[in-house]
C-alpha cells in the first residue's frame, strides 16, 4: 500500500510531445492533456517533437529513507523530494531502520508522517524476523493489515533456511511479497569489495559473487518447493543471473532487480578509492555487468531499483574501508542510465522506461503508470539532450554520497507528476 499526498489535482496541457509508453505500445507525438488529476486526452498532431518525452513517471521498489532513527541522513520529506525530482510518482521504502520496521506500531507512526509529509505517494516495507535478527518472525498478517508494501530484512540475509520457509508460508495469507537480500556471511566474511584482481591489488578482503549467487540458489529452491513467489533484491552477480532465469523457465515466481551502479561500473573503479563507490552487494566484474544489462534486456531482471542509501558527510569522509556501504541515486538514476546505457545503444530507451516503472510496480501489485485517457496522471517529462553536471549542492536529498558528482550527464528531469499533481517542476 502506499501513503501521502495532500488530495489536490492538477490540470495540465503537454503539447506536441513525444510520448513514450512502452506498455501501452506508445511512441508518437501527441498533446496530452490532464485534468483534475486524470488523462482526459491524447490527440495525435502533425507537429515535429522537441528533444523532450513524456512518458509513465517511475516507481522505485528500494529506498532508505532512513526515518525513524537517521532523520540527519533522510527523511520522509527530502526523501520523496529527492524522488520527485528523480521523475519518480511513487517509492517504497526498506525496513532497516531505528527501530525496525517489525510491528504495527511503529509502522504505523511511519504511515501517519507520509500521510503529512511525503511529497509523493509512499510504500514501507516491513521486516521479515524481528529486530531483523533472523530468528523470529514478525506478525506478517497483522503488518499486511496494518498496510505493509512487502517483507524484506533488506541490509541483512535470512540465513535461516527454516525461518525463510515459514515466511514463504505465511505469504499465502499476508498476501504481501518476500524481497530478500542475498548474502551467505559465511563467505561474504567483512568483504570490502569484489574478490578479485583488483581487490587482490588494493589489499581489499574480498567478497565473492558466490557469497551472493549460493543464497540466489537456495531462496529459489525455498520458493519453488513451496510454490510461493519472492523477489532478489539488488542482484549483482552473473550467476545469480542465471540462477534466476532458469528458475523462471522451471516456472518458479521469483523476480528480480539490479541498480544503476551495478549496470554501469565495476570493480576497476574502486581504484580511484572513493567511498561512494562502496556498497553491498560490491560492484563486480565486467563479466557480471554484461549479465546484468542482458538479464534487463531479456526480461529476467524486471525492475531496475536505485537502492538510494543516504549516508552522512562525515560517515563517507573516510578511508575507504572504514566508510560504510551505500550510495544515493533517486535524481540521478534515468540520466545515468540515459548516458552510458541508452545513447551508446546498449539498452532501448523503451527497455529502460519499463525497467523503472512498469516493472517494478507489477512486482509489489502496484498499478503500472501509463500513459492512456481515463489513468491517474503519473508521469515525467524528460529532456533527452539537457546536459547537467552532477553537484553537491543541488541535491534534495539529505546526502550527498553519490557515486557521481561531478559528472556530465545527458537527459534530464523537467516535470513530474504523481498521482495527479504536479510534484516538480525545472
Amino acid at each position: 500500500m502506499l501513503f501521502g499526498g495532500n488530495g489536490r489535482k492538477d490540470d495540465l496541457v503537454l503539447e506536441c510531445i513525444r510520448v513514450v509508453d512502452p506498455t501501452q505500445g506508445i511512441d508518437e507525438v501527441l498533446t496530452v492533456t490532464v485534468e483534475q488529476g486524470v488523462i482526459t486526452r491524447l490527440e495525435p498532431t502533425a507537429t515535429t517533437a522537441s528533444g523532450r518525452i513524456v512518458a509513465p513517471a517511475f516507481v522505485d521498489p528500494h529506498v532508505h529513507l532512513r526515518t525513524p532513527g537517521r532523520e540527519d541522513e533522510e527523511d520522509i520529506a527530502s526523501g520523496t523530494r529527492a524522488a520527485a525530482a528523480g521523475g519518480y510518482c511513487a517509492i517504497l521504502a526498506m525496513p532497516n531502520t531505528d527501530p525496525v520496521i517489525d510491528s504495527a506500531a511503529v509502522l504505523g507512526a511511519l504511515v501517519e508522517r507520509a500521510e503529512v509529509e511525503a511529497e509523493i505517494p509512499v510504500g514501507f516495507l516491513a521486516a521479515i524476523s524481528k529486530r531483523q535478527e533472523g530468528a523470529e518472525l514478525t506478525e506478517m498478517i497483522e503488518l499486511a493489515e496494518r498496510g505493509a508494501a512487502g517483507f524484506s530484512d533488506d541490509g541483512r540475509p535470512v540465513v535461516s533456511a527454516g525461518l525463510l520457509r515459514r515466511a514463504l508460508q505465511y505469504h499465502e495469507v499476508a498476501g504481501r511479497p518476500i524481497a530478500l537480500h542475498c548474502e551467505e556471511p559465511a563467505l561474504s566474511r567483512s568483504g570490502q569489495m569484489h574478490e578479485g584482481i583488483v581487490s587482490a591489488e588494493l589489499g581489499f578482503h574480498g567478497y565473492p559473487s558466490v557469497a551472493e549467487s549460493v543464497m540466489v540458489g537456495r531462496d529459489l529452491a525455498l520458493a519453488a518447493h513451496e510454490g510461493q513467489p519472492i523477489h532478489l533484491l539488488h542482484l549483482s552477480a552473473r550467476e545469480s543471473v542465471e540462477a534466476l532465469h532458469q528458475a523462471q523457465a522451471a516456472g518458479v515466481a521469483a523476480t528480480g532487480e539490479v541498480t544503476p551502479h551495478h549496470l554501469c561500473l565495476t570493480d576497476e573503479a574502486v581504484r580511484s578509492l572513493d567511498p561512494n563507490l562502496k556498497m553491498n552487494p560490491p560492484l563486480r566484474s565486467e563479466e557480471d555487468r554484461k549479465a546484468l544489462i542482458e538479464g534487463i534486456r531479456d526480461g529476467t531482471i524486471a525492475a531496475i531499483a536505485t537502492d538510494h542509501a543516504p549516508h552522512a558527510g562525515y560517515e563517507k569522509d573516510v578511508p575507504f574501508e572504514e566508510a560504510p556501504f551505500g550510495v544515493t541515486g533517486l535524481e540521478t538514476a534515468f540520466a545515468v542510465l540515459n548516458t552510458r546505457l541508452v545513447e551508446p545503444g546498449i539498452l532501448s530507451l523503451a527497455t529502460v522506461l519499463e525497467r523503472l516503472s512498469a516493472g517494478p510496480a507489477r512486482i509489489y501489485g502496484l498499478e503500472p503508470p501509463r500513459i492512456a485517457v481515463g489513468a491517474p496522471a503519473n508521469l515525467v517529462v524528460l529532456d533527452l539532450e539537457a546536459t547537467w553536471c552532477v553537484a553537491h549542492d543541488e541535491f534534495r536529498s539529505r546526502s550527498a554520497n553519490s557515486w557521481l558528482l561531478g559528472s556530465t550527464l545527458t537527459g534530464k528531469v523537467v516535470q513530474t507528476v504523481a498521482d495527479g499533481k504536479i510534484v516538480f517542476a525545472a
